[in-house]
C-alpha cells in the first residue's frame, strides 16, 4: 500500500459489506459505550438477530471481566475468518471521506492508517501522532487478547487534526457529488446517518499536501507560539486512545518476528478536524456503584479545604457547575452527599487546570481505597443524575473543555487526565463500518 512516512499515514486497503448487506444492521456503536446500560446491548442484539454484524467482530466492554468472555473472544476472531470466506467483507483500496449526521449537525471524516512508528501514548510524548489523554496500561491486556490473532480491525478510533484554515477535509465535501457513493444509510437506535465516498488518486495527492502544510515545523510554531525545534504534533487522538494504545502494544511485541513491512504496524482511524461544526467536545461525568466509605467524608480528608453546597434539583447544580468561574473549581455531586439529592462541590485548593483532573486525582485514590465497588465514565446529565441518586452510588458532574485549547494544552502540558472530554454523546459516538485486515 502507498505510505507517506513523512507525515505518518498509509492509504488503507479497506474491506467493506458486500451489496446487499443489511448495513442498518451491520453498523454498531463504538464498544466502549453504555457499558453500565445493558439493556441498550440486549436491543442492539434483538435488533440485529442473525444478521451479518460488526456486533459479532467486537467485544462490547459491558461483557468484559464476565462469564463467558474467553468464548466471546473466540467467536470473534472465527467470525473475522468466517466473513471473509464467504464473502461477506470485499476489499478495496484507498482512502474514504465520510459524513456523520446526527441530531441535526454533520461531521465530516476521513478514512486513512496511522503508522504506529510515529505514535507514542508515554507520558511526556513528543511524536508526531499523540495521545490526548492518560493511558492506563491495566486497561490494555484484555484489548491486547482480541487483537492478538485477529484477522480484522475495526476502528472506532477519532484522530484530530487542528487545521482551521479547513485545507483537509472540507474541500472533500465541496466536490462530494462527483464521488463514488460507497455506503449511505441510516444507523440504528436513533444515532443518526452514516455516508461514505471513494477518494480519487488525483484528490488523495491534495489531501497528502494539505497534511503535509500542518506538519511544517515553521506553521507548527506560529500557530502554537512554541519554537521552530519544538516537535510536529499533527495527529491527536479524540476518541479510542486505548484502542490506539492497544494497537501500539501489540505492534511493539510482534515486530521483531514479523519485521516493518507488516499490515500491523498501522491503525485503521477517522480523521477529523477539531474546526469542525458538526464535532462537539462533551464533558465525561463519573458514577460510583456500591459505596463502602462515606464519598463526602473522605472527599473532605482528602482535599482538606472543600465546601459542599446543596442544591434544589439537577438544573441549578448543572448551571452552576457550568457557570463557574474564579479560582476555586466546582464539582456536581449526585447522590451520597448529606442526604441530599444534588450538591455542588467548591474546592478551594485545585490540584489541576481542569476540574475534571482535580477530581480525578481523589476518585484513583478512593477506589485503591476500595471505597466503591466500581467506577464508570457516563455521556449525559441524564445518565450521571439517573445512576447517582440510586442507593451506595455517588455521581459527579463535571463541566466541559473548550475543544479549541485542546492541541495546545497537549503540546504545552501534554496529555489530560483521563477521560475529560468526549466527542458528542453516547449516540453519537462512531460506528464501527470497516474492516482493515492486520494479519
Amino acid at each position: 500500500m502507498k505510505t507517506y512516512e513523512d507525515i505518518g499515514v498509509q492509504v488503507p486497503r479497506i474491506f467493506l459489506p458486500a451489496a446487499g448487506t443489511d448495513l442498518g444492521r451491520w453498523a454498531v456503536i463504538a464498544c466502549d459505550q453504555f457499558t453500565s446500560q445493558p439493556e441498550y446491548w440486549q436491543e442492539v442484539e434483538h435488533f440485529i438477530g442473525d444478521a451479518p454484524s460488526t456486533l459479532n467482530l467486537v467485544l462490547p466492554e459491558v461483557h468484559l471481566e464476565q462469564p463467558g468472555e474467553e468464548q466471546r473472544v473466540q467467536h470473534i476472531q472465527s467470525t473475522m475468518h468466517d466473513y471473509l470466506e464467504r464473502g461477506i467483507l470485499q476489499p478495496r483500496n484507498g482512502l474514504i471521506y465520510v459524513e456523520r449526521t446526527v441530531d441535526g449537525k454533520t461531521r465530516r471524516g476521513l478514512m486513512l492508517c496511522l503508522d504506529l512508528e510515529h505514535y507514542d501514548y508515554t507520558k511526556g510524548s513528543a511524536s508526531l501522532i499523540r495521545a490526548t489523554e492518560g493511558t492506563i496500561i491495566e486497561r490494555l491486556p484484555p484489548r491486547m487478547k482480541i487483537r492478538t490473532g485477529a484477522a480484522l480491525e475495526l476502528p472506532h478510533i477519532l484522530a484530530l487534526i487542528d487545521d482551521p484554515g479547513r485545507t483537509v477535509l472540507e474541500p472533500l465535501a465541496t466536490v462530494k457529488p462527483g464521488l463514488e457513493k460507497l455506503y449511505d444509510f441510516d444507523l440504528m437506535l436513533g444515532s443518526g446517518h452514516l455516508a461514505g465516498y471513494a477518494v480519487s488518486p488525483a484528490l488523495e495527492t491534495k489531501v497528502v499536501e494539505a497534511l503535509r502544510g500542518l506538519a511544517k515545523p515553521e506553521t507548527f510554531a506560529a500557530k502554537y507560539g512554541v519554537g521552530t525545534d519544538k516537535p510536529v504534533l499533527l495527529f491527536a487522538t479524540g476518541d479510542g486512545n486505548h484502542s490506539l494504545a492497544t494497537a501500539k502494544a501489540v505492534w511493539e511485541r510482534m515486530k521483531t518476528e514479523v519485521g516493518l513491512e507488516h499490515p500491523a504496524r498501522y491503525a485503521l482511524v477517522e480523521v477529523e478536524n477539531v474546526h469542525d461544526e458538526g464535532l462537539a467536545f462533551e464533558p465525561i461525568h463519573r458514577v460510583l456503584f456500591g459505596l463502602r466509605k462515606d464519598a463526602l467524608a473522605s472527599m473532605r480528608q482528602f482535599y482538606g479545604s472543600i465546601t459542599y453546597i446543596p442544591m434544589p434539583d439537577a438544573d441549578t447544580m448543572v448551571h452552576r457547575v457550568d457557570e463557574q468561574k474564579g479560582p476555586s473549581q466546582l464539582v456536581g455531586m449526585v447522590g451520597g452527599g448529606e442526604g441530599k439529592s444534588f450538591g455542588v462541590l467548591e474546592i478551594a485548593r485545585p490540584s489541576s487546570n481542569l476540574p475534571v483532573g482535580t477530581l480525578q486525582v481523589f476518585l484513583d485514590n478512593f477506589m485503591k481505597g476500595n471505597g466503591a465497588d466500581k467506577i464508570d465514565y457516563v455521556h449525559g446529565e441524564e445518565v450521571v443524575c439517573k445512576l447517582g441518586v440510586q442507593a451506595r452510588n455517588a455521581g459527579f458532574y463535571v463541566p466541559g473543555m473548550d475543544k479549541s485549547d485542546l492541541f495546545k494544552t497537549v503540546i504545552l502540558d501534554g496529555a489530560l487526565p483521563r477521560k475529560t472530554f468526549s466527542m458528542g454523546e453516547a449516540h453519537e459516538k462512531r460506528f464501527y463500518m470497516e474492516a482493515r485486515k492486520i494479519a
